[in-house]
Order: structure tokens, then C-alpha cells, then sequence
């Protein structure tokens, strides 16, 4: 292997659905492109944080090809071609295949790491985050592994997958008894960052995801690339790849990551009144406690109630228990 340093290519993965955060977010602007947290959409900020690790011209977007115009107006600094669309959603086994593609075509020279990182979390300690990403590509950069960024535990979630950073094991997402022994055990959290010299990836696919290898070499034109997807399963990366790879390191992470994956995320970053109410917009709240009530058209009125997320927009209301808000898909299976 070359001594000379590899360059560092960045792809975040922006395939969201827009379901976790109905109305608020569509499937014509899902999760990635809202602005409640931050201040910034939060692909904005999964871009912005890469400054000083990855240029604009080394950072590529793999999103839906309906969301692909909308994902160059968010980030008009970025090469156009830089932002490539998925003919269908596959999961993220085929996002990660077509990122590999995009950021490091078989054919062009030299062989860079490769960081993939998701498009709709926070990061409160955005230097912190670059020096993890630093250490994992120095990592990926010298060695043949899959390097992952596993994040500390705050809690015993269930709503994340683990990972076993003596051993790079993967862990689905467990039941809370079995997320109280992952804990007690070091298990770190796995927040879906995956970095790698591309010639790795590339190895993977060829082992345990044939099929996806033509994706991997580069994007191919168009109408290759709809043949392709219409044939491809639905299948995750870490189901793919990952769960099989015998070469992982894991570099832990703390560098206050949040997955905002729900409306709880509003009782974290929103201020409340005495009674533990979150209000933005026009919400009158009385003898209520424990409410998120976001108002973006109609006013939203509370009397006597508990722990509701209310939800107001020009053409949709959502009413629901706040403990059941992680169940937010259930809506769009009916």
C-alpha cells in the first residue's frame, strides 16, 4: 500500500421518507430538510459539519431522484453531479453501492476513503465530530476494515441497533432487558457511519452483494440505472454487509449525536412553560402538562389534557400519545 495519504470523500445518505415527522415533514420534504432543529435544515448541517474534513467537490449526495432538485437548491455549493438520484428506494445496501459509485468510480485513479453519514441527525459538538471522523479514515486508511462510528450510550434505547466495538458484532434493535445487558457490556450505539478505503467497499459488495457490484464500479447512465434498481431487493447495508464482514473497527463517538428520530425531540431542544408544555405558534394551553403542540396554520387550543404531541399545518392536524410517536409509520400503513 502507498504511503502517500488517500483523499477523503464524504457521502451523506438522504433517502427519507418524510413519515416520522408527518406533517411537518412529506415525502416531498421529508425529515433532512426541515429547519426546526438547529436552524438549519439538518442536511445543511450534515454538510456543514464535514467542513475541514471533506471540499464541496469531494462531498456527494445519494437521495431519491424525486428529491434530487430540491437537494441541489439546499446545497448549491456542491457539484450538481455530485447529488445522485435513486430511481426507487432499495434500502441503504443499494445507497451505499451508489455512493461508492459516485464517490469513487472503479475506473478513476487512486483508490480514497470513503465516509458515509446519514442526512438527518444532530451533532451539538460538530469538532469533536471531525476529529472522530479524522481518526476513523486514518484507521480506514491504513488498514483493510469496514471502520464504524459507534456512539456512546445515554440510555438503554431500543430504537437503535448496537454494535460490540471489541469485536465490530452487530446487534439489531433489542428488546429494553436485552439493551440493559448491552449497556452493562460497552455496547455502543450504531449510528449508521461506515468509512472505508472504496476498494473495500467494493471487496463487500463482490462477497456478499453481488448484485450490487455494477452500482459500486459507478453510476451507471440513467436507463442502466432504472433496470438495475427494478431487480435489486430491499435489503439494509448492515443486513447486506455488514452482519457478514469479518473485517471491522469501531472508533466510539461522543460528540453529542442525536438521530431526532420523533416528535420527543422537541421536549430536548424546545424551551417549556412551567407546566412541561412545548409551544411554537399560536397554542393556547390550559390546566394541560407534558404537550407538544407545533402550530404552523390553525391555532392550536388545549383543555385538560396530557402528554400529546398536536401537530397543525395548512393541510393536515396529527393528534398523538407522546409515548407512541416512534410509532409514527403505522399511519402510512393503512
Amino acid at each position: 500500500m502507498s504511503g502517500e495519504k488517500p483523499q477523503f470523500r464524504a457521502v451523506i445518505l438522504a433517502g427519507g421518507s418524510g413519515e416520522r415527522f408527518w406533517p411537518l415533514s412529506t415525502p416531498e420534504r421529508p425529515k433532512q430538510f426541515l429547519r426546526v432543529f438547529g436552524g438549519e435544515s439538518l442536511i445543511r448541517q450534515a454538510v456543514s459539519r464535514l467542513k475541514g474534513i471533506a471540499r464541496a467537490k469531494d462531498v456527494f449526495v445519494v437521495t431519491s431522484a424525486k428529491l434530487a432538485t430540491a437537494t441541489r437548491r439546499e446545497l448549491s455549493e456542491l457539484p450538481a453531479a455530485n447529488v445522485v438520484g435513486e430511481p426507487d428506494r432499495r434500502d441503504t445496501a443499494a445507497a451505499v453501492a451508489l455512493g461508492v459509485g459516485a464517490a469513487a468510480p472503479a475506473a478513476a485513479k487512486g483508490d480514497p476513503v470513503v465516509g458515509f453519514f446519514p442526512s438527518d441527525q444532530m451533532v451539538t459538538a460538530p469538532e469533536r465530530f471531525r476529529d472522530v471522523v479524522r481518526r476513523a479514515a486514518a484507521v480506514a486508511a491504513r488498514s483493510q476494515a469496514v471502520v464504524v462510528v459507534g456512539i456512546r450510550p445515554s440510555c438503554p434505547s431500543t430504537s437503535f441497533g448496537y454494535i460490540n466495538p471489541k469485536t465490530g458484532a452487530f446487534f439489531e434493535k433489542p428488546s429494553e432487558r436485552r439493551a440493559r445487558a448491552y449497556l452493562k457490556q460497552g455496547y455502543l450505539w450504531n449510528a449508521g457511519m461506515f468509512i472505508a478505503r472504496a476498494s473495500v467497499f467494493r471487496k463487500l459488495f463482490a462477497k456478499h452483494a453481488p448484485d450490487l457490484c455494477v452500482l459500486a464500479d459507478g453510476v451507471p447512465v440513467p436507463a442502466a440505472l432504472r433496470r438495475v434498481y427494478a431487480a435489486l431487493p430491499r435489503i439494509s447495508f448492515d443486513f447486506a454487509v455488514m452482519e457478514k464482514a469479518e473485517r471491522i473497527r469501531v472508533v466510539p463517538g461522543d460528540f453529542g449525536w442525536d438521530d431526532v428520530g420523533s416528535y420527543g425531540a422537541f421536549d430536548r431542544y424546545f424551551p417549556h412553560d412551567r407546566r412541561g408544555n412545548v409551544r411554537e405558534g399560536p397554542c393556547t394551553v390550559v390546566d394541560s402538562e407534558g404537550n407538544i403542540c407545533v402550530a404552523r396554520s390553525a391555532r392550536i387550543s388545549l383543555l385538560g389534557v396530557k402528554n400529546l404531541v398536536v401537530v397543525t399545518t395548512p393541510d393536515s392536524v396529527l393528534v398523538a400519545d407522546k409515548s407512541r410517536v416512534a410509532e409514527m409509520k403505522r399511519l402510512f400503513s393503512r
